[in-house]
């Protein structure tokens, strides 16, 4: 389990080497948009549209690599008292009843769109702006399927650490 679990992880840590530079490519857009536009009056709506696009790229498909190092928002009221067992079944009934029917459940139903939109290859948002909306819808299939493979990893290490009572998974 532990092998496959480390294999599922590889995905989405190569995804996130890739994914974390769209975070200082979508600043120095930013930057320069903002240049532009106050010290020469020029304004692109291209450019405006691309930081949208980076925005939406570095959180959907960073969210499995988020899953993975273990930095998501978590309400923690009694799980950081627990022993690592009760955590991990925690963990255990989190993925298998939320995160990972939740994932398969916005896959299907957002699949309809996303699939239209690439057949009729959606254009801009706004006049003048990147004519790839079907990139962008796209990017929710993929943050579905990057989370249900980080889930999977995830739940297969909780139940080896729940069924062993260590670390040892």
């Amino acid at each position: 389990m532990q092998r496959l679990a480390t294999a599922l992880d590889q995905v989405n840590i190569a995804v996130g080497a890739t994914v974390r530079w769209l975070a200082l490519i979508m600043v120095l857009v930013q930057f320069g948009t903002v240049v532009l536009r106050y010290v020469y009056g020029v304004s692109f709506i291209f450019l405006s549209e691309s930081v949208l696009y980076l925005h939406a790229a570095l959180f959907m498909l960073g969210a499995g690599y988020t899953l993975l190092v273990d930095a998501h928002v978590r309400v923690d009221i009694f799980y950081g008292s627990l022993s690592t067992r009760k955590k991990a079944l925690i963990d255990i009934l989190g993925a298998t009843l939320f995160l990972l029917p939740s994932m398969v459940m916005i896959a299907w139903f957002s699949w309809p769109s996303v699939r239209n939109s690439w057949a009729v290859m959606e254009g801009a948002i706004s006049v003048g702006g990147i004519p790839a909306s079907f990139l962008l819808k796209s990017l929710i299939p993929a943050f579905c399927g990057l989370l249900v493979i980080q889930g999977l990893a995830c739940l297969l290490r909780d139940l080896a650490l729940y069924r062993d009572g260590t670390n040892a998974a």
